[in-house]
């Protein structure tokens, strides 16, 4: 694309560029001329810094332009645009974009993905009872969907990194894993070697998956050390000391 040729007459109106910026803006925050650009032929933006405090980085930028053979410039339009280092708002986000774990509540409903990567098509009935049976109680026949390898492993990897992982303070400091425990339900399927549900009313992971490693003081082997019993020495009389009445 070649170069556009300089326009003398719209560069030669800074003054009527700067009029209709102050016209528009807030009295005292059109600043220096910082320029002018050339977006078609006869067609050209002016720049002035903007000086207002809640517009760091902006500019405003007013469009002037002229008819060929005539020397009468105009204004097109006038704009507050953002420059180097402005201060702009976040990139909007839709609304299934926006959703973070945690934030569905009571009556919220989440959009359905029907791409969604982490789950895969649920498996079709044969026909054959005694094996539709087997798959219903083994993949859970039924389900349009289920979880998929990817699912399942960002699933496993949220889990163990969260609050009821080996990192937690409380399993830091635990006695003894859950794999050891008493109140540990073991899960069904490819997560059982690594996750299951704590079953015990004393913990904070009660009713929660929690992973092998991870551990709480609740464990149903574990024991506190209990206090040395308190001794009273005996009261000793002295009948050979005698007090004053």
């Amino acid at each position: 694309m070649p170069a556009l040729k300089p326009d003398v007459t719209l560069r030669g109106a800074v003054d009527l560029a700067r009029e209709a910026a102050e016209s528009i803006a807030e009295s005292g925050t059109v600043g220096e001329h910082l320029g002018m650009e050339m977006v078609q032929d006869r067609l050209a933006t002016h720049y002035f810094a903007c000086t207002a405090g809640a517009y760091p980085g902006w500019r405003w930028a007013i469009t002037v332009a002229r008819v060929p053979r005539s020397k009468i410039v105009t204004v097109s339009e006038t704009n507050l645009v953002p420059g180097d280092g402005a201060l702009l708002s976040p990139e909007w986000l839709p609304y299934a974009d926006r959703l973070a774990p945690g934030d569905v509540g009571p009556g919220d409903v989440t959009p359905k993905i029907d791409d969604d990567p982490l789950l895969v098509a649920g498996f079709e009935a044969t026909g054959d009872e005694d094996v539709d049976q087997m798959a219903l109680w083994e993949l859970g026949l039924g389900r349009p969907r289920v979880l998929s390898a990817e699912g399942r492993e960002a699933a496993a990897q949220r889990w163990y990194e969260g609050d009821h992982g080996p990192n937690a303070p409380v399993a830091q400091k635990a006695p003894a894993p859950c794999s050891s425990c008493g109140f540990f339900v073991p899960m069904a399927g490819a997560l059982r070697d690594f996750f299951g549900v704590c079953a015990s009313a004393w913990s904070p992971s009660d009713g929660r998956v929690v992973s092998l490693d991870h551990g709480c003081g609740a464990h149903s082997e574990a024991d506190m050390q209990g206090p040395e019993p308190e001794v009273i020495a005996p009261i000793v009389l002295d009948d050979n000391e005698l007090e004053r009445v």
